[in-house]
Order: structure tokens, then C-alpha cells, then sequence
């Protein structure tokens, strides 16, 4: 088993590390009493301290996913988007039962029942988690404020546009939601317990009045222009996404076009004593999205 640079508390290990929301989490536990492990299925580390210890997984092998789990009291688990997230994260809350592992923090997402990916998916993970003897707290954040960085190349073009018409959406921000996780993986409360946190920002907004957010920011007009779905999903094919890609972004647009995720939570301010971030906030420090070509 391999050797961990911590040596004292919980033993912690987050999955999808590498991720948005896993990579700012592993940046939050550093300073903590805890002994931390990154699983990634990349080898090479690229985006995480030097300092942290890898364990590379490989979910077509039980057996890596369960050494990579040994010693482990606490799991972060989050996967990124695709098709292969409903059997990916419940072979890992598998591998978790056998090695030992106590309590898992399950990112998922805010949302009503629903056909359209990944919120159908989340649903299927979820009901495994339910179905074991672990204690867990999932986290169902609404959107993450950081996906309207995808609009840049579009309002460069003055193309930005889609099909959530006038509904609005309460962003979360990345980071934020890293910070309740952290308090959940670090709570001393019996490792046996069950919960759900709904996160979300400040308030609601729609994508006619971010339109006007970004105008003013940049000095002119930037304008959302309303398409119907299939419409949309022709312009996103056509700027290179792939099918699913563009199907899953579609979909989103229809949860922000009926306002399903338009409620307001005090969750993150009773669970940090923080406020949380606003839309306005992340346009102001990621401005640069929309006014440059992005580059990864």
C-alpha cells in the first residue's frame, strides 16, 4: 500500500481530484489535520500540489479501484460527465463497501426528476449509495457559475444564444461548493449519518440579464439570442461539440428555460457562515473568457 506523506486524522481520499470541484477541495483540505490521497486515472499530475499523494485507478480493474481504497475512511466521489458516470462511480462505491471505507461525499447535482443527462444519471448513482449500509452526505449543487465560460467563443463571435429562453438559474461557484464539502468530510458527527445539501448562489438570474452583465463589463452590447433546442443543438454541433456534448447542453437549457433550478438555499451561509458568490462576482474576475479565445 502506499506510503502517505500525512501522518495524522482520517484518512481521505477524493476521487475525480483532478476535476474542478475535486482539485479546489484537495487546495481546502491541505492546511487540515487529515491524511490525503488524490485517485486519478491519469498517471501524471499535472494540476494537483507536488505534495499530494496519487493513486492512479483503472475502473475496467476492481481490484485497483479496491487497493487504491485500502486504509481510506472518507471518500469524495465525483466523475466527470459521460457516458461511462453511472458505472464508474458505482464501481467505486463498490470497491469503497470492500475496502472499508466509512463515508462518502457524493457531488451530484440539484434538479428535479428528470430524462436529460447527467441529472438521470446522478438519480441511478444515488439510489446505489441509498441502497448500502454507508453513511453519506450528497451535495446537489444548481449549475456551477464557471459553465458560462463556454459562451465566450460565441459572444466573441456574437453568436451567444440558446434555448432557456427567459428562465432563470442560481448559479453556484466551484469554489464554493468545494468548501462544503470540505466541512462535510471533516464533520465529527457519526460517520453513520444520511444527508442532502441543495447549494446554490445569492440569487437567481436569467440568461438575457447575464447578457447584460457581460455588456456591461465589455463596453457593448452583447445579446442572448433565444433558439429553439434543435435549433441550438445545430449550432452546437456545428461549432465542433460532439453528439452527446451537445445533447447534454441542450438539455441544461430546458432545466434553465422551466426554472427548475431557480430556488434560493441558505445552505452554504448556515453550513460556512459565508456568503456565497454571485454571478456578477465570477463575470468580474473571468471576464478575460470573453474577450479572448480560450486556449485549452
Amino acid at each position: 500500500m502506499p506510503t502517505d506523506v500525512q501522518s495524522c486524522g482520517p484518512q481521505i481520499a477524493i476521487a475525480g481530484a483532478t476535476g474542478r470541484v475535486g482539485a479546489a477541495l484537495v487546495g481546502k483540505l491541505l492546511g487540515d489535520p487529515v491524511q490525503l490521497v488524490a485517485l486519478s486515472r491519469r498517471a501524471k499530475n499535472d494540476v494537483l500540489p507536488i505534495n499530494v499523494p496519487m493513486r492512479t485507478i483503472d475502473f475496467d480493474r476492481h481490484s485497483s479501484l479496491v487497493d487504491a481504497l485500502r486504509g481510506v475512511e472518507r471518500l469524495f466521489l465525483a466523475h466527470g460527465t459521460s457516458d461511462q458516470q453511472v458505472k464508474n462511480e458505482i464501481a467505486l462505491i463498490d470497491a469503497a463497501i470492500e475496502s472499508g471505507v466509512s463515508y462518502i461525499v457524493k457531488l451530484s447535482a440539484m434538479g428535479p426528476p428528470s430524462k436529460y443527462h447527467p441529472f438521470d444519471w446522478h438519480t441511478e448513482i444515488e439510489a446505489r449509495l441509498a441502497d448500502t449500509d454507508l453513511g453519506y452526505t450528497i451535495l446537489r449543487p444548481s449549475t456551477f457559475t464557471d459553465v458560462l465560460s463556454r459562451a465566450g467563443a460565441f459572444v466573441l463571435q456574437d453568436l451567444w444564444g440558446g434555448a432557456a429562453g427567459d428562465g432563470r438559474v442560481n448559479f453556484i461557484n466551484t469554489s464554493d461548493v468545494a468548501d462544503v464539502a470540505r466541512v462535510a468530510l471533516m464533520e465529527e458527527r457519526p460517520l453513520t449519518s444520511r444527508r442532502a445539501y441543495h447549494l446554490t448562489g445569492p440569487k437567481a438570474v436569467s440568461m438575457p440579464e447575464i447578457a447584460e452583465a457581460i455588456s456591461r463589463l465589455l463596453g457593448r452590447k452583447v445579446v442572448y439570442e433565444h433558439r429553439a433546442p434543435d435549433d441550438q443543438k445545430q449550432t452546437l454541433l456545428d461549432a465542433g461539440l460532439t453528439e452527446m456534448a451537445a445533447e447534454i447542453s441542450v438539455g441544461l437549457d430546458r432545466i434553465f428555460h422551466d426554472s427548475a433550478m431557480s430556488e434560493t438555499t441558505n445552505t452554504y451561509y448556515d453550513i460556512t457562515g459565508k456568503e456565497p458568490k454571485s454571478v456578477d462576482d465570477w463575470l468580474k474576475r473571468n471576464i478575460a473568457h470573453f474577450t479572448s479565445p480560450r486556449t485549452d
